[in-house]
């Protein structure tokens, strides 16, 4: 067995936070290896990337995902009690509620609600002197996906609830006065989903049976028993918040269209195919998670490296959808390279690896893919803007990572009516 590399730093807790989707490789790359040992908040990590530390990273039998989320994420961004939080039989059980919501169908029906939606956005855009096009895509999908999951959201109400969804993936990370609003946030989030819940279970409100409300306010454990009212609150909040994150990704993918002139041309006249590269490309290029954590079950050796019980290890996300190993020329964005993906689960790894039924990989990662197509169609095809300027470049130390202007456009022209 060999010693693994580790960093000679007290503690490495506000450099992964200044540079979050880089500070892995850069340390594997300064080592030699694919995984070293740091300490994060004063306790010892096990930090690895690439395409076969995915791959033992996602063996279920050796990795636990109890316990892993530090309080400040559980308290914004995930909540307590949730599927995340859960494995073995407890959390195959509570994903299949999640897969359920999952079909072909279902997730075409979201689509079109979202589709609707954006087709009346781009008219109010076509009087309006800007548009921030983050703020607009999260309001978006704040309503398509209340819409679709049958929670019940008054017009008037829309821009609060974008503002609370919003804040449980924008500030998580934060320290300070953003954090704190996220804490608030994600109260007043669950009081409001947990009311509906409560509403469901009692007859008041009956939205259809097919519908993830209906579902996740009906659905029993292991035991046969209802969820906790507070807990069904946290995982049908665990529909609404990661699709309204997936507002991130389409202003990438409008960064995209914007950066690469040629793409957006092809795109315009292109195939359902040409914008599946497309959209696939945008996953691996630009950043959205930058890792995934876990921990040790047993103590097991890989790579010739210790992985001592109850040690806490970090998988590169970011890194390893970058590493040159896997991608040809990995910081060129290029669209192209899709063709001929063999659709390894190990190697495109942006909102996790491995099987969506049996590891943690996000089963939303589907809906993402779909309304990233909505709306890169809508902005290649149904309209016609300019782009003044701004702050384009992305952040790399926000989380998620976006253009530091949230991506303005202006004097929006609707194709339909021209």
């Amino acid at each position: 067995m060999t010693q693994m590399p580790s960093n000679t730093s007290f503690d490495d807790t506000l450099a992964l936070a200044r540079d979050p989707y880089r500070y892995i490789s850069k340390h594997c790359e300064r080592h030699g290896t694919d995984a070293f040992q740091t300490r994060l908040l004063l306790q010892k990590v096990i930090c690895m990337r690439g395409e076969e530390a995915a791959k033992v990273f996602y063996d279920t039998s050796r990795f636990s995902r109890v316990g892993v989320a530090p309080s400040r994420i559980a308290k914004t961004l995930f909540g307590r009690g949730g599927v995340q939080g859960m494995d073995g039989k407890a959390h195959c059980h509570r994903k299949m509620m999640f897969m359920s919501l999952l079909t072909e169908d279902k997730i075409g029906g979201l689509t079109q609600f979202a589709r609707d939606i954006w087709n009346r956005r781009v008219l109010q855009w076509s009087r309006m002197d800007q548009v921030v096009l983050y703020r607009q895509a999260q309001e978006v999908l704040t309503e398509a996906v209340c819409q679709w999951a049958g929670v019940p959201l008054d017009p008037a109400d829309v821009d609060r609830r974008t503002s609370e969804l919003a804040a449980l993936f924008d500030y998580a990370g934060n320290i300070g006065p953003k954090h704190w609003w996220a804490r608030i946030a994600r109260n007043r989030n669950e009081a409001w989903l947990r009311g509906i819940v409560k509403q469901i279970r009692a007859g008041t409100y009956q939205p259809p049976e097919d519908t993830a409300a209906f579902i996740v306010a009906n659905h029993r454990d292991l035991d046969g028993n209802l969820l906790d009212a507070q807990v069904a609150a946290v995982e049908l909040n665990n529909i609404l918040r990661p699709t309204v994150a997936v507002s991130a990704y389409i202003v990438q993918c409008a960064h995209a269209l914007h950066e690469h002139p040629a793409t957006r041309e092809k795109l315009a006249n292109g195939s359902a195919d040409d914008l599946w590269c497309f959209v696939q490309e945008v996953r691996r290029f630009y950043p959205f998670f930058p890792f995934a954590g876990a921990k040790v079950k047993e103590s097991f050796e890989w790579q010739g490296y210790p992985f001592p019980t109850g040690r806490k290890v970090l998988l590169d996300l970011y890194g390893t959808n970058h590493d040159p190993r896997i991608w040809d020329r990995p910081d060129e964005f290029d669209p192209e390279r899709f063709r001929e993906w063999d659709g390894n689960p190990f190697t495109l790894i942006p909102q996790g690896g491995g099987d969506h039924h049996e590891n943690h990989r996000c089963p939303g990662e589907w809906i993402a893919i779909e309304q990233m197509k909505v709306a890169t169609d809508v902005l290649a095809t149904r309209c016609d803007y300019e782009v003044p300027a701004q702050t384009l470049d992305i952040a790399m130390n926000r989380l998620p990572a976006i253009p530091r202007s949230h991506f303005i456009i202006s004097n929006v022209q609707n194709k339909a009516s021209n």
